[in-house]
């Protein structure tokens, strides 16, 4: 059996301790009497709208426009009307391709980007733009049936390759066996330095449709979204008083990535789970990305360029605006929800790695502590 090659990509696994393979069993979805997944702030409200397709509700003539010195990239849509419907932006002015151009399928009409993998390579796609700050969201439907050792990756990075140095903040979801949740495992990198694993499982099946995954990030915290729902905050330790040790990505602009490959030295517990490669091609799907961020332009031949006006700036957007800088009453109680019924594994709590937690656990604790 041919081995995979990854896809060029700036993700770098880090080798996760053994605690992070344990299992535990998915609770059911919440009754319908219980509503803590529905409940949403009137600061995502206004960029979401009613679906779960992020900026979708807030229309324009355009589908990239600026707004308070960012950029705000919509997703495409189409318009009613007499003649032919408007021209939709294609998921393709937005990326390019990272790997096998092969191993990419797109939908008729542009809007859906189909990876696949198998057992000789992965592919990948990178944002053309880089962002410093603001709201990312993406739809995404997962690998289905057996996708033990497959990894599907939807990341931001600073670098396109694993610098030593890179700034990275990590979607990643874990494939399974037929019948098994998926996990889902989130983490941040500071200056090259990651270790700061969650993992949840879902309160719904990832490969059955879409569903919206979304990072906030802003000079304050930076809150990982599943349809809306905070799974997590991951608050500035610079706040604190007299300041913290500012394990916080908070000056390097990144790129958005998507991935799938072959992680089945250490993905499905633990390694125990191989892939089946009979049962490839895998494939993930996405669809309707949209930013409402401060774009930082790549200057010719990849140079970096001056700071953008945006840069200093973030306080004219809504996601660098108080509303935005903490969990509304209604968030909070999704996320303690979520850490109650779904959580697999915090690193805060982990006393192995970390004897004295991290200073942030602490302020995640406040910031996310239900009145």
């Amino acid at each position: 059996m041919a081995g995979s090659r990854e896809p060029r990509r700036c993700l770098q696994v880090q080798r996760d301790p053994r605690s992070l393979h344990a299992a535990r069993q998915r609770p059911s979805r919440p009754s319908e009497k219980n509503k803590y997944y529905y409940h949403h702030s009137a600061w995502i409200r206004a960029v979401a709208g009613d679906d779960e397709g992020g900026v979708a509700a807030a229309s324009s003539s355009s589908r990239s426009r600026r707004r308070g010195g960012s950029v705000v990239v919509l997703p495409p849509r189409r318009v009613r009307g007499r003649g032919a419907p408007a021209t939709a932006a294609s998921f393709g002015d937005n990326f390019e391709i990272t790997g096998a151009e092969d191993h990419v399928k797109t939908s008729a009409d542009g809007q859906t980007w189909y990876l696949y993998l198998d057992n000789k390579t992965g592919v990948g796609f990178q944002t053309k733009q880089r962002y410093l700050f603001g709201w990312f969201s993406m739809k995404l439907k997962l690998v289905g049936n057996d996708s033990a050792g497959v990894v599907t990756a939807y990341y931001m990075c600073s670098d396109v390759d694993a610098a030593p140095q890179r700034d990275e903040l990590d979607f990643e979801f874990l494939g399974n066996r037929t019948g098994q949740p998926y996990i889902i495992q989130t983490n941040v990198y500071h200056n090259g330095v990651g270790g700061r694993e969650m993992r949840h499982s879902l309160w719904f099946d990832p490969t059955a449709d879409f569903h919206t995954y979304a990072i906030l990030w802003n000079t304050k915290h930076i809150v990982f979204f599943v349809d809306k729902v905070a799974i997590r905050v991951y608050p500035n330790d610079a706040s604190r008083p007299g300041g913290g040790d500012g394990f916080f990505p908070a000056s390097k602009p990144m790129y958005i990535f998507s991935s799938i490959w072959n992680a089945d030295d250490w993905a499905t517990r633990g390694g125990l789970e191989k892939t089946d490669w009979a049962r490839a091609p895998f494939v993930s799907s996405y669809r309707d990305f949209a930013a409402d961020a401060c774009a930082w332009p790549v200057s010719a031949g990849g140079a970096t360029a001056a700071p953008p006006a945006c840069a200093s700036a973030t306080a004219d957007s809504w996601w660098d605006q108080p509303p935005a800088w903490a969990l509304d009453a209604a968030q909070r109680q999704d996320n303690a929800w979520v850490a109650r019924n779904l959580l697999i594994y915090d690193y805060c709590d982990d006393r192995k790695r970390f004897p004295a937690p991290p200073e942030e656990c602490a302020l995640r604790d406040a910031a996310t502590t239900a009145s």
